[in-house]
């Protein structure tokens, strides 16, 4: 029959199997503690139960929206949606693994930029993207790499002051969350936040139960996130690559799978222009609020200080001016998507030689 009733299928498809995967959380975390199974297991265990946790957390915080507004459902939408991300970026900052919350948190913009919009658009095919949305992501972008720069540069120095860029660090990530949340206000003040809600068949879930489910399964990642980071490095040196690659890579991957995921089925469902604003937003979301948050809120743990490496601010300038000669004509295709799948190949590649610094 037509494609739009097997699509459907395929959704509900992908729902239950997400919803079943949800025990692999507390299955991985009895793992962890009560029995010696390897670190190299725990790690692939791990990433693979943070997929369903994120899931769960994006469906909670989208019908959180429903009952609170478009307003504050966007801030839910931005807090716990990134709450996977932010918590493995904690507790490795705990543990001491700055390449760990750098790779992550770099790797998760470029992933949004490349990869994500790359799948979109192959998955989509012809379609139209609205350029204004590309635009302010793009700007939003740019802005955070421009004030990256600032601590950076100052720690490229051989005798750099590790305090002094920590310190500049600090009103570096004030002005990115200030500017963020005047755009943000603007943009909802423009048109309501687009929720991925509007394009899956959702029953709609009391506060009660959103509150549950965010509480639980927030819970339930910190701890499978504790397994995921404590076995990163043996994980790492077992397979032969660097800490900062399996982060950059895998880590921002399995982060932000479940959203990857929603922007790669709205896409084929032919909702190129929501896809394409899934994947630019998040990639803002993600250098303008949740790198500044994290970076203060190190400040509990360890100050954490925002001296990216020359080849990760490379990757995400290079990243960010591929997506805009791509789609600068706001038209999307299979070959567009196909160059930024390449595009985000070849920035692994960079992230795979350059190893941890």
């Amino acid at each position: 029959m037509p494609r739009p009733i097997d699509r459907r299928y395929g959704a509900r498809v992908v729902r239950r199997i997400l919803f079943t995967g949800l025990a692999l959380g507390p299955v991985v975390v009895a793992l962890n503690y009560l029995t010696d199974l390897g670190d190299t297991a725990l790690f692939v265990l791990s990433a693979i139960a943070l997929i369903p946790l994120a899931w769960l957390i994006g469906e909670a915080t989208e019908h959180a929206g429903e009952h609170t507004g478009p307003g504050i459902g966007g801030f839910l939408n931005a807090t716990f949606g990134n709450a996977p991300e932010l918590i493995i970026s904690l507790i490795a900052i705990n543990g001491g693994l700055t390449e760990v919350v750098r790779g992550s948190l770099v790797g998760s913009v470029v992933g949004n930029l490349l990869l994500v919009l790359g799948f979109s658009l192959f998955a989509g095919g012809r379609g139209e993207i609205e350029r204004w949305s590309s635009f302010l992501s793009f700007a939003l972008v740019g802005l955070a790499i421009g004030l990256f720069l600032i601590p950076s540069i100052a720690s490229w120095s051989s005798g750099a002051d590790a305090q002094n860029v920590v310190d500049l660090s600090v009103p570096v990530s004030i002005a990115l969350l200030l500017v963020y949340a005047g755009v943000t206000i603007y943009s909802l003040r423009r048109h309501h936040v687009v929720h991925l809600s509007s394009d899956t068949e959702i029953g709609g879930w009391s506060l009660k139960a959103v509150l549950a489910a965010l509480g639980i399964a927030t819970g339930v990642t910190a701890l499978v996130a504790e397994t995921l980071v404590g076995s990163l490095e043996v994980f790492a040196d077992k397979v032969g690559l660097s800490d900062f690659f399996v982060a950059a890579v895998i880590v921002a991957i399995v982060g932000n799978a479940a959203e990857h995921g929603g922007a790669v089925i709205v896409a084929y469902r032919g909702k190129i222009k929501l896809a394409a604003e899934i994947a630019l937003s998040s990639s803002a979301q993600v250098a303008m609020f949740l790198i500044p948050t994290v970076t203060l809120l190190s400040w509990l743990i360890d100050p954490l200080a925002l001296g990216f490496r020359k080849v990760e601010i490379g990757a995400l300038g290079l990243s960010l001016a591929i997506v805009m000669a791509t789609i600068w004509s706001g038209r999307s295709s299979r070959l567009r998507g196909g160059l930024l799948i390449a595009a985000y190949v070849g920035v692994a590649a960079m992230f795979f030689v350059a190893g941890d610094g």
